[in-house]
């Protein structure tokens, strides 16, 4: 699997909508299974946000090279997690590659060229201490830790998805997708975690463009802020957006521009620092 494109132009334009696709075919065969996943990731602002009707100053999400699929953990408990894996496989997905060419159990693909699933999953205890590391489900099948996750379910959005699947079907299906106020938690946390560049800018990005503004995101974040994980990612984002030179700006610029640009970093900061404040009244 290739790394992760650093720049927005590592990203091609009809990426999403194939990612879309194969999340629309995943939810025509995982079915009743869909009550337990929820949708995560760099899919969810081209989501939550209308692609279609956006202002005129404001340019289409970049999208995202996969899709990333959170599980609950009581699939684990309820051992309904086999089902999900066998239904992978007879809908045409196989375990993709390392670039070692060894199979990646929490990585699956379909298509050619192919499309890829990322399935993450929170245990009990102690994620942020694990997170990136596998949690095994089978002997075959893995998903990765990620601090957080179940806050996605907490607060999550349904949004239907109608359209041709990556097999050429017409098909429509409503999805659960991780809610704005639960996608900024787990973007703060991976960002402090990996410093990825694209996970700056996908925070940036529903800050500036989810409903009437932040205050809408605000909104959905404060329920959730007596919870572990949202304080330790408030904490994470005063600390990586704590002047426009800070590393979550100046990311958010790379990757826009291969590039520092002092608006943008501006912009960046002064959209966090309101988050901040809105979420203290």
């Amino acid at each position: 699997m290739p790394k992760k494109p650093t720049t927005a132009a590592g990203y091609a334009p009809d990426q999403v909508a194939r990612v879309k696709s194969t999340c629309l075919y995943l939810a025509t065969k995982l079915g009743d299974l869909m009550d337990e996943l929820v949708v995560v990731g760099g899919l969810v602002p081209s989501l939550l946000i209308d692609q279609e009707h956006l202002p005129e100053n404001v340019t289409a999400h970049v999208g995202t090279l996969d899709l990333d699929l959170g599980l609950a953990f009581a699939l684990v408990g309820e051992e309904r997690y086999q089902a999900v894996v066998e239904r992978l496989r007879t809908a045409g997905f196989e375990m993709d590659k390392n670039e070692e060419g060894q199979a990646t159990r929490q990585r699956w693909r379909i298509s050619d060229p192919p499309v890829t699933v990322d399935f993450l999953i929170e245990p009990e205890k102690n994620a942020e201490a694990q997170a990136g590391r596998l949690f095994p489900l089978t002997k075959d099948w893995a998903a990765i830790i990620a601090p957080g996750l179940h806050l996605a379910f907490t607060n999550s959005q349904t949004v239907t998805l109608d359209g041709r699947t990556i097999a050429g079907e017409t098909a429509r299906r409503d999805i659960r997708v991780c809610g704005a106020g639960a996608f900024v938690v787990l973007k703060a946390l991976a960002f402090h975690i990996r410093g990825e560049n694209k996970d700056a800018y996908d925070l940036f990005y529903l800050l500036r463009n989810y409903g009437r503004g932040v205050a809408d995101v605000a909104a959905q974040l404060r329920p959730l802020l007596g919870d572990a994980s949202a304080k330790k990612a408030m904490e994470y984002l005063r600390e990586d957006f704590r002047e426009s030179e800070s590393i979550g700006p100046r990311r958010v610029a790379e990757f826009l521009f291969g590039r520092p640009e002092v608006d943008t970093q501006a912009d960046a900061l002064g959209f966090v620092r309101q988050l901040l404040a809105e979420c203290k009244g």
